[in-house]
């Protein structure tokens, strides 16, 4: 047998008209929200242009470039490019020049990292190079414009280097000078308390003197005033004190790591290290694209808000037709 339906009355026609405008109008709003949230920017270790930063290891006395060997294959391992220059540790104002004319060889953005002595380079070599985005300190000197390190490291106590060091008269056959070397038999404690002893052995047999000249010079400048800095603070240092580590880096407003090392950080931690340069990288990337971010975005949070407000005005909009319509239907007695 055949079912048959009456035909709708007008009221009820009406309620259901006004209920599939609500849907509509509700569901068109907010489907346009997903759309202007996606792509919001997220922090990237790049340039804004997209390019991730150079990153140049710079190592500090009593050693060589090898000392950052991984550091360098952890941060090559994430698709940086990285240079690890032989700092000449004949002076600070020579090396500083020498490794500035080292970074003017690079094309594109640089993060800077300086271990020890190398800190108080790279504070003067990335004076004045648009280039450099960030400066990272691991356990290093990280003096002003105008100081030496000399008078920095008499500020704390803590630092065991000065008893520990052999002064060797030197020349070159331009000038004389004395170069300063760690005793063997201190080496182990003073610089690299937590390596092995069969590696530090060779470490002291090895080492490059830094002359005397280094720690007397006044810094001629002083990037860490202009350019967002890093800085790792080694606890356990003997070479450097770290009140002196934690106080540079309180006042540069530098931001800092500290951990239980000693002087040598980017050999016994190097995860840490890599770490911090990764973020000095990051972190330099997300501030020089930020206006352009937050423009983007405050642009986009309006859009949302504008998508909301008008949601809302739909289901408001449609609410009302809705309640009209049942009025209507039942003052007729629909």
């Amino acid at each position: 047998m055949a079912v048959s339906s009456s035909p709708a009355s007008p009221s009820r026609r009406r309620i259901s008209r006004a209920l599939a405008l609500t849907l509509a109008l509700s569901a068109s709003a907010l489907s346009a929200a997903p759309a202007l949230a996606a792509g919001l920017p997220a922090a990237e270790e790049s340039d804004p242009k997209g390019v991730k930063p150079t990153v140049v290891l710079v190592h500090g006395a009593f050693a060589d470039a090898s000392g950052w060997n991984a550091v360098a294959e952890e941060l090559t391992d994430h698709g940086y490019k990285v240079l690890a220059p032989a700092n000449p540790l004949r002076g600070l104002v020579s090396d500083s020049t020498y490794i500035a004319s080292v970074l003017k060889s690079i094309d594109g953005p640089l993060v800077l990292a300086g271990h020890s002595y190398g800190g108080a380079v790279i504070g003067s070599a990335a004076a004045g190079n648009p280039n450099v985005r960030a400066l990272v300190y691991v356990s290093a000197f990280m003096p002003d414009k105008g100081e030496n390190l000399g008078t920095l490291a008499a500020k704390f106590q803590g630092s065991e280097l000065g008893p520990a060091l052999n002064p060797v008269p030197y020349t070159d056959g331009t000038r004389k000078g004395t170069d300063l070397y760690i005793k063997t038999d201190k080496f182990h404690s003073v610089f690299a308390a937590d390596l092995p002893t069969s590696q530090t052995k060779l470490m002291a047999i090895e080492q490059r003197p830094i002359a005397q000249a280094c720690f007397e010079e006044a810094a001629p400048g002083a990037a860490w005033r202009t350019v967002p800095s890093w800085f790792v603070v080694s606890k356990h240092d003997k070479a450097i004190a770290p009140d002196l580590e934690r106080w540079q880096a309180k006042r540069a407003k530098s931001t800092t790591v500290e951990i239980d090392s000693s002087h040598v950080s980017m050999m016994s931690h190097p995860d840490v290290v890599t770490r911090q340069i990764r973020a000095a990288a990051s972190g330099t990337a997300t501030g020089a694209a930020k206006s352009a971010a937050l423009a983007d975005t405050g642009s986009r949070t309006m859009a949302l808000i504008g998508v909301g407000g008008l949601a809302g005005t739909a289901v408001l909009a449609g609410t009302a037709l809705l309640v009209t319509a049942r009025r209507q239907s039942a003052a007729r007695g629909d």
